[in-house]
C-alpha cells in the first residue's frame, strides 16, 4: 500500500515486462515450461524453458509479495 508520500507501484501490463527479442531466448526444441508445464521453445535468462508470459506473471507476483513483505515489516517497527 502506498502511504501519503509514496507513489503506488506501476501497474503490471502483461507482455511489457520482459524483452525477449534477443535470439538467446530461443532454445530450438520444445521443453516443459518451468511454470505451467506446457511445451515451449523459449528460454529464460538462466536457460530454463519458460513462456514469456509465464515468466512475466511470476516476476509480477514476486514483486507484489516483496512489496507486501516490506510494508508488513515497516509496520512492525
Amino acid at each position: 500500500m502506498a502511504g501519503p508520500n509514496r507513489r503506488a507501484p506501476p501497474e503490471y501490463v502483461p507482455g511489457q515486462l520482459l524483452d525477449w527479442s534477443d535470439r538467446t531466448h530461443w532454445g530450438g526444441r520444445d521443453a516443459p515450461c518451468r511454470y505451467c508445464g506446457k511445451p515451449t521453445p523459449l528460454r529464460d535468462s538462466k536457460g530454463k524453458a519458460s513462456h514469456k508470459a509465464c515468466a512475466e506473471e511470476a516476476l509480477a507476483r514476486q514483486a507484489v509479495e516483496a512489496a507486501e513483505a516490506y510494508e508488513n515489516e515497516r509496520h512492525l517497527h
